[in-house]
């Protein structure tokens, strides 16, 4: 590592036209290569096993067998959870590892990137990455998707697969029990809800029942697409999307926000929505389901679905099943969440790397066949065999008690990384009910496009900057208000748009709208 001014930083142009390294094998160099890494990520702030830098992944070792590159941990921010505060903390000090790595890595890159501060990564694709640069040409778009407003891009993401992500999912027992069909529109869930609430359907005699909970609160804010509004563009919640008209707004400030969540609001105040969804937790689903309490919620098809094997010994009859977006009172059926296809989390070359075309290559080895099964399914023999060609978990992984997903993080698959996942690593323990729903969705056109994200100018990032955060923490302060009682939406609505006027969310959409069509055209 170097020390660097972010002012001074030139990128080097010499390593860029280095002649490539062609080998079966996957060796990238003859003697071993050591690279500095700082990778911070929700579950481990550092690279190595459980964030220890001691504790090698297996898979980096595998990948240093295979490739001769070493990666070494250099991450900062350590002692904190937060990966935009650890990045903050690393730009600051000056100390730049050859690769900065990990969760939301996409603003900062694009950020300091055409400063000097992270190398150009466009044509060393082209010339020395032929694995990624096949991945751009049959993803058209992702390429701009990620790049700054240079029109150059500064990191390689982590590519999710697959479809879908959430579901809406009811206890097809208790409808059963109540002798009532699954809600087909909004209007249907609301007397579902209903009788959740008041008919007793765990059967214990107490008015108990929690009619519909959700993890994460921000799910019960979504609720407002059951009245034909929008909670978020992305799969990252609170996010601005692309209107009928193709301009960027933001969900909480359009009318059909205001309508929907005054029903959220009328829900909640009728005992239909957990009374403590903003402070239970992501231990919601297990908790009320365990306890037979729970009837309805919108949760991730794999693991929600596998209650169903998990609590059939405890709850007698226990169905939890997926079942199609109630249609809006438009007739609109609309599931709101799906994977996106690029994520900002990934992996970038700091302008300290003296390796860049061996980086590179490193990179391209994560796209390669080899590579791509390491970075989703572990190791060969140890964690998964193949079989008939694919790529299949062995017993003691898919039945050891254990998410699938966490045995990945332990061995250091599924990881952070710029890596191309695969879906059929999912889809081994996705339970069979959650796999029906997902072929029912399949069945429906009920998926909406992603706002991708742009780049900013310098200019654009500082009104964004000195705008938004300020008026987001107010959207979200006034719709708990809302949910919660305090205030009533429609009444107030006049007096909240003009506030968000007041604090400049007019000029947050005039810098969004300059940057989505200058980087989309």
């Amino acid at each position: 590592m170097r020390t660097f001014t972010l002012a001074l930083a030139i990128l080097g142009s010499t390593a860029l036209t280095a002649p490539a390294f062609a080998d079966p094998q996957m060796r990238i160099v003859d003697d071993p290569l050591e690279l500095s890494i700082h990778m911070h990520w929700p579950r481990a702030q550092g690279y190595g096993v459980g964030g220890d830098a001691d504790k090698i992944y297996p898979v980096e070792q595998a990948a240093r067998d295979l490739t001769g590159i070493h990666l070494t941990d250099a991450t900062s921010g350590k002692n904190t959870k937060d990966s935009a505060e650890a990045m903050n903390l690393l730009i600051a000090s000056g100390n730049m590892p050859d690769i900065v790595g990990g969760h939301l890595i996409k603003q900062p890159v694009n950020e300091y990137g055409p400063q000097g501060a992270f190398v150009a990564l466009n044509d060393l694709v082209e010339e020395h990455a032929p694995n990624i640069k096949a991945f751009w040409d049959s993803h058209p778009g992702l390429k701009e998707a990620i790049s700054a407003y240079d029109g150059n891009y500064y990191y390689i993401p982590y590519l999710p697969d697959g479809k879908y992500g959430r579901a809406y999912f009811i206890r097809q027992d208790w409808l059963d029990k109540l002798e009532l069909q699954q809600p087909d529109t909004v209007d249907d869930l609301y007397e579902v809800l209903k009788a959740f609430r008041d008919q007793d359907p765990n059967g214990n005699g107490l008015k108990d029942e929690i009619p519909s909970f959700f993890r994460n609160w921000e799910e019960v804010i979504r609720l407002v697409v059951l009245w034909d509004a929008r909670s978020s563009g992305s799969d990252t919640y609170h996010d601005f999307y692309v209107n009928d008209a193709g301009q960027l707004v933001h969900p909480y400030a359009e009318a059909a926000y205001r309508d929907g969540l005054a029903m959220v609001a009328k829900w909640y105040a009728e005992g239909l929505i957990d009374p403590e969804v903003f402070t239970r937790g992501s231990s919601a689903r297990e908790y009320l389901l365990g306890e037979n309490l729970g009837g309805f919620t919108h949760d991730w098809f794999a693991s929600t679905s596998g209650y169903n094997i998990a609590l059939a010994d405890k709850v007698e009859g226990f169905n939890f099943v997926p079942f199609l977006p109630p249609k809006s009172p438009s007739g609109r059926r609309l599931e709101e969440h799906r994977r996106i296809p690029i994520k900002p989390d990934g992996w970038a070359i700091s302008y300290t790397n003296d390796h860049p075309v061996e980086t590179i290559k490193y990179f391209d080895f994560w796209f390669s066949e080899q590579g791509r099964l390491l970075s989703n399914f572990g190791i060969e023999g140890e964690q998964y065999d193949i079989i008939d060609g694919e790529p299949v978990y062995k017993p003691e992984v898919l039945d050891s008690g254990q998410p699938v997903n966490a045995q990945m993080w332990a061995v250091g698959a599924q990881i952070q990384r710029g890596y191309w996942q695969d879906y059929r690593y999912e889809w081994q323990w996705t339970a069979e009910a959650a796999r029906r729903g997902i072929e029912l969705y399949d069945q429906h056109d009920i998926l909406t496009d992603q706002f991708l994200g742009v780049a900013f100018t310098k200019k654009e990032q500082e009104v964004y900057d000195r705008y938004w955060p300020s008026i987001r923490t107010y959207m979200l302060e006034r719709q708990q208000a809302w949910v919660l009682g305090s205030g009533d939406i429609k009444a107030d609505w006049d007096d909240y748009v003009e506030t968000l006027n007041d604090m400049g969310y007019d000029k947050v959409i005039e810098v969004l709208n300059a940057a989505y069509e200058r980087q989309y055209g």
